[in-house]
């Protein structure tokens, strides 16, 4: 066919047939390397997000570490010391053998003027590790030149595997200090001419001391619900934040009960002993029960004695023991660091 004769038959052919020959077919393997590509973008921004979100939104790290604590641990960055409120925590030292990690970890006041060597760190620190295990906090020192304490904490874990590596967060939030010991004979109250009382109300227990009474109790079918005075009225108050607030018999047993003012802010806490007048013998109590008051702020407690007859009970001194403080000094304190194992 001659040249001329192509281009006037090309005239003939419909457009739909040249721009379906322009249409280029894309080979499944083209396709395939474009999804890698595609998946290998997103898991380059999944690695570079989830740190950062772990280190700047503690909602995204707290999720995370619910789903996969050892994933969420994976992510968080290593911090070993930070400020806040005029506070600075560091990790001081850390030793890690077979399936024990002891760490020492610094609380520093900057100002001097925040806590002293009565620091307590109110059971408001939280540790998380990417294993399960047990663990215990104990303030192993205080340093007034600097205004230093020093705290140990002991971390076992579980099935006694050994700690292999991971990281951990220990995280603070408030630190319970400059508190104030009240100890001595309660001169206020005179058991010999003590107006008795044995009104008795049935209450929820917050916690109950004395293996014998939590032996008696913890197989009882009524278990949820005991015993205790009902709260006569402010007796006297030996110091600030506590009170008693009743003296008297139910079943035999003499119950002298305590309030403890605002426990989950200062917790207020104490004992009450018996002193022989004569003999000067300490009898302790045998038992107690706590339990909140109708707002649950405020705390009240019975102490049980049961070998107490009340024709004796003018043969005794009520003697108290009671630790107060004013409050807890807030900030947001947390620390990261990684679990390696010493060489030597």
């Amino acid at each position: 066919m001659r040249g001329s004769e192509l281009l006037n038959k090309m005239d003939l052919i419909s457009p739909e047939y040249i721009q379906a020959a322009d249409r280029k077919s894309i080979p499944k393997r083209k396709r395939l390397k474009k999804w890698c590509a595609i998946a290998a973008c997103l898991c380059l921004v999944f690695s570079l997000a989830v740190p950062v979100m772990a280190a700047s939104m503690p909602a995204f790290y707290n999720v995370l570490y619910a789903i996969s604590p050892s994933t969420a641990q994976f992510f968080k960055p290593v911090q070993l010391s930070c400020e806040d409120n005029g506070i600075r925590m560091e990790v001081s030292a850390a030793y890690i053998h077979e399936n024990t990690a002891e760490i020492y970890i610094s609380v520093q006041d900057l100002e001097g003027t925040k806590f002293d060597e009565t620091i307590d760190l109110f059971d408001s620190y939280q540790l998380n590790t990417p294993f399960d295990c047990s663990s215990h906090c104990i303030l192993s020192g205080y340093d007034p030149d600097t205004h230093t304490a020093e705290f140990l904490i002991t971390i076992e874990q579980w099935d006694d595997q050994d700690i292999t590596g991971g990281k951990l967060t220990f995280t603070l939030r408030e630190i319970l200090s400059n508190k104030e010991t009240y100890e001595g004979i309660i001169n206020e109250v005179n058991l010999s001419d003590i107006r008795l009382d044995s009104t008795p109300q049935r209450v929820d227990p917050r916690g109950i001391g004395g293996s014998e009474f939590i032996e008696k109790y913890k197989d009882s079918p009524d278990h949820d619900l005991l015993t205790v005075l009902k709260p006569s009225g402010n007796i006297c108050s030996p110091v600030d934040g506590v009170s008693l607030t009743g003296i008297g018999y139910i079943d035999g047993y003499l119950h002298v009960q305590v309030y403890y003012k605002d426990i989950l802010k200062t917790d207020n806490h104490g004992t009450i002993t018996l002193i022989n007048k004569e003999t000067g013998e300490t009898i302790s109590c045998d038992g107690s029960i706590a339990f909140f008051d109708t707002t649950g702020e405020n705390s009240y407690e019975d102490y049980i004695f049961t070998e107490i007859a009340a024709e004796t009970l003018g043969e005794y001194d009520l003697y108290g023991k009671f630790i107060t403080s004013s409050g807890p000094i807030k900030g947001n304190w947390s620390v990261t660091f990684p679990l390696r194992k010493a060489e030597n």
